[in-house]
């Protein structure tokens, strides 16, 4: 089976002028400084000359898109609670781009909703799965456009050292300071700086000392090669599109570590720093590791490659799935796996972050050993894993709330029907995402199976209809993609090849269930309540928590 090829998007940079000497200053410049050379070279005392005028103040003000900042004795609390189960409480703020870029919020430290320990709090900390969904780090505050709201914060990341220096997590409140730089002009100015140092470094397709690159970008290694003189590469895990990922032994500690090292090309070193400015964040709001977000350890820049060192995870359930001969998983397998992730991708939600990119290659195994066992009523041996914890990858694409938002993101079978219509988007495309992951969970083939040569969108479209029903007119009333649009339905001739085809292989959603048992019919209401196609009636990712489907892992948390 043909599978997607990632699509990665580089960061924009800013640049900044200067100011230069005018005419009249360039006359003074020349008569004070020949004086002071000729003074010099004689051993004499240079005349003190009055130092010329400087250049007249530009009448260009500079005006910032951003609120006032708190004086550096406020404080910020968090004063709502966190919403009951079935509150109704959906987050309506659907865009498109961002003109403007607004300061960073404060990631909520441990408690600030309601008193309660969030990541990496002392007091408090939940001791089961259910009161750990309660503790989810939150903000409630709302700025006018809809999106949570709260102080703002600076992460210190140095780019020429390897490591990020963590501050420590306090207590419920926060402190904002007034001299911060929110963070879009924060990492702006560091990306500008990384730009300059990166440009000067080597093209790829050349040597740089002992590094060597191929005509792609991508560094050339061999087994048994040290990086920073701890990293020895024992073999190679995977290779993308931007980068390479090899299994590294940890020479300090003889841990086993997997290295994924960026091609040596400006956009995507660009993008790897934009991912670990997310990774860090991660790691600074989760560092007790309560939510299935892979963790980054450190990350270091090789002879322009950027290298990010990540624990050693297993196989990715897509992997896994291709391994087993595409035999679907349980539905009690489904259940566990999902409920992790959908606790990871709330954790992210909550902290203003959306992954963009959730499918069955970026959920990955712990670890994915498995014993062999025979299925008699299949007539085949299965593999069967002996544990079903699993982790979040690829935060390559994660942007935040306040950050610019691109037209098009996911990859194309993931992604959800108001980035396909550019109806803008936000965090609900992860929820329809999600709907996807669990129904080639439980089929073990993609949902919509689109022609990889075509990329036809209004292919997928009907395939959406298809399976759950015709998209609002009030939806295709708002596209600018008038051209799929006729008589306010989908533009599709279904007596077409294209409309065979989709008849062929897509049916009602409800057609694929295997049993009508009551834990299939809840596995398939949470699979309709994530793919809705009005964002504003999509379940969001808390909701999700508190479905009827994964009330059994409450349970047994609480026994």
């Amino acid at each position: 089976m043909r599978r997607r090829s990632k699509r990665r998007h580089s960061p924009g940079g800013g640049g900044g002028g200067g100011g230069g000497w005018g005419e009249e200053e360039e006359e003074v410049k020349a008569k004070v400084l020949r004086p002071l050379r000729r003074s010099s070279s004689q051993g004499e005392e240079p005349e003190k000359t009055p130092p010329p005028p400087p250049p007249p103040p530009s009448s260009t003000r500079r005006y910032h898109h951003h609120k006032t900042y708190a004086s550096p004795n406020h404080k910020t609390y968090g004063s709502e609670e966190t919403p009951s189960p079935g509150s109704g409480v959906r987050r309506n703020h659907h865009h498109k781009t961002y003109e403007r870029r607004a300061p960073i919020s404060k990631r909520l430290e441990p408690g600030q909703h309601g008193g309660a320990a969030g990541p990496g709090g002392a007091e408090g900390r939940a001791g089961s799965i259910a009161e750990a969904d309660r503790s989810l780090p939150r903000n409630n505050h709302k700025r006018e456009n809809g999106f949570p709201d709260g102080a703002t914060t600076t992460t210190t990341t140095n780019g020429d050292v390897s490591k990020h220096s963590q501050p420590p997590l306090g207590n419920a409140q926060t402190t904002t300071n007034s001299s911060a730089q929110p963070r879009s002009s924060h990492a702006r100015s560091r990306r500008s700086s990384s730009r300059s140092r990166s440009t000067s470094s080597r093209g790829h397709g050349r040597k740089s000392g002992s590094c060597e690159d191929d005509d792609e970008g991508h560094m050339v290694y061999d087994t048994g090669l040290v990086l920073r003189e701890r990293f020895e590469v024992v073999s190679s895990l995977g290779e993308g599109a931007f980068a390479k990922v090899v299994r590294c032994i940890d020479r300090h500690n003889g841990r086993d570590v997997a290295l994924k090292i960026i091609k040596n090309i400006d956009r995507y070193r660009e993008a790897a720093r934009s991912e670990v400015e997310v990774l860090e964040e991660i790691r600074r709001l989760d560092d007790d590791d309560r939510f299935a977000c892979v963790k980054m350890l450190e990350w270091f820049d090789h002879h322009g490659h950027v290298c990010i060192v990540f624990e050693l995870l297993g196989l990715s359930t897509f992997d896994f799935l291709k391994h087993n001969d595409f035999l679907p998983f349980t539905v009690e397998q489904i259940r566990h796996m999902a409920f992790q992730v959908v606790k990871a991708v709330c954790f992210l939600h909550r902290n203003k972050l959306t992954h963009t990119d959730l499918k069955p290659e970026n959920i990955l195994f712990v670890c994915s050993d498995y014993q062999m066992e025979h299925n008699a009523k299949m007539r085949r041996d299965e593999r069967t894993l002996r544990s079903l914890d699993v982790k979040v990858v690829d935060f390559g694409n994660a942007i935040f709330d306040h950050e610019h938002h691109t037209s098009v993101v996911s990859t194309r079978h993931y992604r959800a029907p108001e980035v396909i219509l550019d109806l803008g988007w936000n965090q609900a495309c992860d929820v329809w995402s999600m709907g996807c992951i669990l129904m080639e969970f439980y089929l073990g083939l993609m949902m919509f199976q689109v022609h990889t040569r075509t990329h036809d969108s209004k292919e997928h479209l009907a395939m959406m209809e298809r399976i759950l029903g015709p998209i609002p007119p009030h939806l295709l009333n708002k596209t600018k993609k008038q051209h799929y649009v006729h008589a306010e339905r989908l533009d599709w001739d279904e007596n077409g090849s294209k409309g065979r085809y989709v008849r062929k292989n897509c049916k009602p959603l409800k057609h694929y269930m295997q049993s009508k048992s009551m834990e299939h019919e809840q596995l398939f209401d949470l699979i309709r309540s994530m793919m809705e196609y009005d964002v504003n009636r999509r379940i969001t990712m808390e909701e999700a928590l508190w479905h009827p489907f994964f009330t059994p892992l409450r349970k047994d948390t609480r026994k």
